[in-house]
């Protein structure tokens, strides 16, 4: 990579990212799942939208961090999916922030006179993310920020077990639990998948059964879940759950976490119940199964809910936090004076909508 301008964007394919990225990614397992391989080279090959074309931004003289990105239309915007939960920038290892500051402002000056680039599903506080900002802002670019979707979680205090979990819940989650899982007991089999195999197979297609017979709409990229779900099985990181009623097999909730960060993190990526049976709770009675699992057996320390502000997660974890998106505009685009435009009517109509400036 030497001899590299300061700054340049350089083409990826639906095979999978460069393996110059290597030292860029973090490990699936020990480090940040949505910031590995493992995740990219999945959504690549089963969740690209249609016409997009990856591209990587290389940024600074120094080669201090990649931005995963996609062209469509002519313009670019983050690398992400529907089922995206965390979109970062991602830093060559012990890369400072003035190296990161400087490969902002490297790339701001690169991104002069285009269209708007759109970055959303973004952690404000992942590593890299402010002085990138920065650096992008003092090259002209103007980071128009707006909120994007809440995250809800919850970092147990350490010796947490199941019944101090359970104890800390809300009263009616605590007590739907308690009476579901009686009946559970007698009504219902649970089945956990965690490995490669025929039973991954079998429970795949329960987790498919399910979901057609859910609440939910069509998947946009319905081969994406089972092919996520076979890569974090053989890095050991899937956990799948399959609730099945005892009479007939049938499976009637569903559900696939993935645990990194060296063990301390679970997070759910998608669940489903039959709608049909939603009267037995058999969502809730999953969920409580597999965070008891997640707890007495895998000794994760976080629960994490995903994206999106669903009312019940509030209830299952007690923390939110925001992401955000940024939309970098330079205002001698006319696309970006545009945005600065409506960024600034939308200031102006929030504020004489207040009830100070009514007053």
């Amino acid at each position: 990579m030497s001899g590299a301008p300061a700054s340049r964007l350089v083409a990826a394919t639906r095979a999978g990212l460069p393996g110059w990225c290597d030292r860029f990614l973090d490990q699936p397992g020990a480090g940040e799942f949505f910031a590995s391989r493992a995740w990219y080279d999945t959504l690549l090959a089963h969740a690209l939208p249609e016409g997009a074309e990856p591209v990587l931004a290389l940024c600074g003289p120094e080669e201090a961090a990649v931005l995963p990105l996609m062209r469509q239309a002519g313009r670019l915007s983050a690398l992400v999916s529907p089922y995206t939960l965390d979109w970062r920038p991602l830093p060559a290892p012990h890369a400072e922030a003035a190296a990161l500051r400087q490969a902002g402002q490297s790339l701001g000056r690169l991104l002069r006179w285009q269209a708007p680039l759109r970055l959303n599903t973004l952690d404000p506080d992942a590593p890299g993310v402010a002085p990138l900002l920065e650096g992008l802002a003092a090259a002209r670019l103007r980071p128009l920020r707006f909120v994007h979707t809440g995250n809800w979680h919850e970092v147990l205090p350490p010796g947490t077990g199941w019944e101090a979990w359970l104890a800390a819940r809300p009263s009616v989650l605590r007590s739907t639990i308690t009476r579901k899982l009686a009946r559970a007991g007698r009504e219902t089999d649970f089945e956990l998948v965690a490995a490669p195999g025929a039973s991954l197979e079998a429970g795949i297609k329960d987790y498919e059964r399910v979901r057609a017979a859910s609440w939910k709409p069509d998947e946009p990229f319905p081969d994406f879940d089972g092919a996520l779900m076979r890569v974090a099985a053989g890095l050991g990181l899937l956990r799948l759950g399959v609730l099945r009623a005892r009479a007939d097999g049938a499976p009637l909730a569903a559900q696939y976490w993935i645990v990194d960060r060296g063990g301390r993190r679970a997070t759910v990526l998608k669940l489903a119940h039959v709608q049909a049976d939603r009267a037995a709770s058999p969502g809730t009675v999953l969920s409580a199964q597999m965070i008891r699992r997640l707890i007495e057996e895998d000794g994760v320390s976080e629960l994490d809910f995903g994206r999106g502000d669903d009312a019940y997660k509030q209830a299952w974890v007690a923390v939110r936090r925001q992401r955000i998106g940024v939309v970098l505009a330079d205002p001698l685009h006319p696309a970006g004076a545009m945005a600065l435009l409506r960024q600034a009517l939308g200031r102006l109509r929030r504020r004489l909508a207040s009830p100070v400036a009514k007053a």
